[in-house]
């Protein structure tokens, strides 16, 4: 397995360090756990006002009728990784509470057999506030 990453030197947030390091963390190691053999990415896009950070790999992908409740607590449930890995289901319950709390946006897309795409936006300054 290789692990590859794109992102600018220069890349700019506005966020909680040890927040971000974790969703990060968490993100990669579940990308890990669920692909066998092949390569994952790490890459990070950034406009004008926000930086959008995806993980990307090419493995065994996410049931449709998970991937709905895979950000919802009462409905998360741990799956097994391919060498039979377990853990709490709620790892992804955490990152998108700290991505959140960081005025952040969290998502996936995923294609079973194909692999999955974990992604966060993370504003690059303050937001202003609105009067």
């Amino acid at each position: 397995m290789k692990i590859s990453y794109n992102i600018p030197k220069d890349l700019k947030i506005y966020a909680d360090k040890n927040m971000i390091y974790t969703v990060i963390r968490n993100l990669v190691t579940n990308a890990i756990k669920f692909t066998e053999a092949g390569e994952i990415t790490v890459e990070a896009k950034e406009d004008d006002f926000q930086t959008k950070l995806s993980v990307i790999d090419k493995g065994v992908g996410i049931r449709p009728e998970v991937l709905d409740k895979i950000f919802e607590i009462e409905k998360s449930k741990s799956t097994e990784g391919t060498r039979g890995e377990t853990g709490t289901g709620l790892g992804l319950i955490l990152c998108k509470e700290f991505i959140e709390r960081n005025m952040g946006t969290i998502g996936v897309e995923s294609e079973l057999g194909k692999g999955s795409i974990f992604y966060f936006t993370i504003p690059k300054s303050i937001p202003a506030k609105q009067v």
